[in-house]
């Protein structure tokens, strides 16, 4: 016999699973027979991350493909694609660093017809994800930052949108054991003040931003004035962007017209 809808319930509220309803519903929905309904309730139960018990995610309005051991996409990183959007004129070149599933860059290019989009992400696991997600609507490369871009890209790329890992190092061992035990530290480990990977990439950006053009970049709340210093040393003009409703941080770093 299948788990019924309440056996489903009641299996992963005891699991801990706080949104036990929700999820029910989703897994209920998603699998194909009883035999996957069962096997998916149980990984669930066993702590694996939602996201990679249905293999999806949806972010900005988009399913995106989310295998195991890929960093799962975060709603508060929606408001990093509603920056960049609000940012976008036209048809430009648009670059994901530390891409992930690709959600991000996914997201840009269905809202940016006539966008050139490309990926980047070191995880051979995630590379392999983001071009499922990615699909016709441009380029995924694996590599670390941005080595692997075509160098024809510099001084071009009009949104530069970079989700870092910005968990400190010695906090990484507090994150939620979803998180902890099931995403890749790559992914998580910003370094001693999580700020490490952030500074990379903001060195660079210079070098890769069209005049005019904007890098992107999440943070905690604890971490914007330090992100704003790095920003501001790296030559672009900084600004904050907070979303109360998301609990997000965006820094904004724009390169000179």
């Amino acid at each position: 016999m299948p788990p019924s809808h309440a056996h489903v319930i009641t299996a992963l509220r005891s699991a801990g699973c706080v949104f036990a309803e929700d999820e029910a519903r989703l897994i209920l929905s998603t699998a194909r027979t009883p035999v996957e309904l069962a096997t998916m309730v149980d990984r669930r139960v066993a702590g694996l991350p939602l996201e990679h018990v249905l293999g999806w995610a949806e972010f900005s309005g988009l399913r995106i493909a989310v295998e195991p051991g890929v960093f799962v996409p975060r709603r508060r990183t929606e408001f990093l694609v509603q920056q960049a959007l609000a940012l976008a004129s036209g048809p430009q070149v648009v670059v994901d660093l530390c891409c992930g599933s690709g959600a991000v860059g996914a997201a840009l290019a269905a809202s940016l017809p006539g966008a050139e989009l490309h990926a980047v992400d070191i995880d051979p696991a995630a590379v392999r994800c983001a071009r499922r997600n990615v699909g016709a609507r441009g380029r995924v490369h694996e590599g670390d930052l941005y080595a692997p871009l075509p160098p024809g890209l510099r001084g071009r790329v009009g949104i530069l949108a970079a989700n870092v890992p910005y968990v400190p190092t010695g906090e990484v061992e507090f994150l939620p054991p979803e998180a902890r035990d099931h995403e890749p530290l790559v992914a998580l480990d910003g370094g001693g003040d999580g700020l490490d990977v952030l500074r990379r990439v903001a060195a660079g950006a210079p070098r890769w931003l069209a005049p005019g053009g904007s890098l992107l970049v999440e943070t905690s709340e604890r971490q914007t004035g330090l992100a704003l210093e790095v920003f501001a040393d790296a030559g672009l003009a900084p600004r904050l962007e907070v979303s109360d409703e998301l609990y997000a941080n965006v820094v904004v770093g724009t390169r000179a017209p």
